[in-house]
C-alpha cells in the first residue's frame, strides 16, 4: 500500500543537533523514545521504550548531561512509554499504554501516585469506585492544575466492546478528567464518527490561554477542541496524521505529524504556520516518527522518535 505523505516547506530557519547522549543508544540495544518533556529547570526528561531490565526513564541538565536514571526498581517495567508531561510543580508523568497506568514521581523522580492498576485495563466508572485506565496516550494539564487522561488509539481498544471482563467492555476512546488531587470530575467519549466525536486520543494538550482541550484524533486527521468541562467546541481537519499536541510559551499550538517526519506550528483553525524536519528516515533532522515534543524558553523544540533510540534538538535562529 502507497502512503501519500504530506510535508511542508521549512521556512523557519531551525537547525537540527544530537546533543543528548542516551546510556542506550541505536548502537546498544536501545528502543525508541517515545516521548520527552521539559521542566522549569531546563532539565530535559526522556522516556524510552527498552527491554525489560533496562532502565527507561532520564533526566538531563540544561548542558545535555545525564543527571539520572530511573530504574525498574523505581517505576518498574513499562511495557509500552508513551505520553510524558511535568506539571507546574516539577512533577513528572508517564504514560503506559500497555500497562495502562499512568504514574506521577516527584522532581526527583520517586513516584508519588499511580493511576490505574498496571497490568488490568478497563473502564472508568466512578460510581462503583472502579478506577481503571486502558490504552493512557498523553497527559496534560490544565492552568488550575487538573489532569486531563487521552485515551486510546482506538474505539475498543481493540474489541473490548462485549468482554467478559466486567471490568472492561465499553471499550471507546476518551478524556478523563481529574482534579490536581487526582479526584474525579468527568470523562467524555469518541464514539468514533459525526461533530464533537473522535476515534482515538493519541495527544492531548490544554490551550493555556482558555482552558480548551485540545485531542490529536491520529489516524482520522483531525483535531477535536472541547472546552475544559467537556464541551464541544469544534473539529479542525488537517492534512497529516496528529500524532501528539502542546503549547510553547508563546502560547502557541504545535503538532507532531509522526510518519511525516515534521514538527507543524499552527494558529488555532489549525492552518500551518511553519514546519520542522526533514520528512521519514534517520538522517540529519529526519524522524521515523515524530511524537511528543517540548519546548525551552528560547524556542528551541525538542523531539523523541518512537523507533529510533535518539532525541532531537531542533534549534531556532537567533534573531
Amino acid at each position: 500500500m502507497t502512503v501519500d505523505r504530506v510535508e511542508w516547506k521549512q521556512t523557519m530557519g531551525y537547525s537540527f543537533a544530537y546533543p543528548y547522549e542516551l546510556p542506550l543508544n541505536t548502537t546498544n540495544g536501545g528502543g525508541g523514545v517515545s516521548g520527552v518533556a521539559m521542566d522549569s529547570k531546563g532539565n530535559l526528561w526522556a522516556f524510552q521504550r527498552n527491554a525489560p531490565g533496562q532502565p527507561q526513564l532520564f533526566e538531563f541538565g540544561p548542558d545535555h548531561k545525564l543527571i539520572r536514571t530511573i530504574g525498574e526498581d523505581v517505576i518498574g517495567h513499562q511495557y509500552k512509554p508513551h505520553g510524558i508531561a511535568v506539571d507546574k510543580d516539577g512533577n513528572v508523568w508517564i504514560c503506559d499504554a500497555s500497562g495502562s497506568t499512568v504514574m506521577k514521581l516527584n522532581p526527583e523522580g520517586k513516584p508519588l501516585l499511580t493511576i490505574g492498576t498496571r497490568g488490568h485495563r478497563g473502564d472508568w466508572n466512578e460510581d462503583k469506585g472502579q478506577r481503571l485506565l486502558w490504552q493512557p496516550m498523553d497527559v496534560a494539564f490544565a492552568p488550575n492544575g487538573d489532569i486531563y487522561i487521552g485515551e486510546g488509539h482506538a474505539d475498543e481498544s481493540p474489541n473490548d466492546i462485549g468482554s467478559d471482563d466486567p471490568t472492561n467492555n465499553i471499550g471507546l476512546a476518551r478524556v478523563i478528567h481529574l482534579d490536581k488531587n487526582a479526584k474525579f470530575i468527568n470523562q467524555w467519549f469518541g464514539e468514533n464518527w459525526g461533530p464533537g466525536k473522535f476515534a482515538s486520543v493519541h495527544g492531548i494538550g490544554v490551550d493555556p490561554i482558555n482552558g480548551n482541550v485540545w485531542i490529536g484524533d491520529r489516524d482520522q486527521y483531525r483535531v477535536v477542541i472541547y472546552t475544559g468541562t467537556g464541551k464541544f467546541v469544534k473539529t479542525i481537519s488537517m492534512r497529516n496524521l496528529i500524532c501528539a499536541i502542546n503549547f510553547d510559551f508563546n502560547s502557541t499550538p504545535w503538532i507532531a505529524s509522526g510518519n511525516d517526519g515534521q514538527m507543524l506550528k499552527v494558529d488555532r483553525d489549525g492552518n500551518v504556520l511553519g514546519a520542522i524536519g526533514n520528512g521519514r528516515g534517520t538522517g540529519t533532522g529526519q524522524f521515523m516518527e515524530t511524537d511528543f515534543m517540548a519546548f525551552d524558553k528560547e524556542g528551541n523544540v525538542y523531539s523523541g522518535d518512537t523507533t529510533v533510540a535518539r532525541i532531537t534538538e531542533m534549534i531556532a535562529p537567533k534573531h
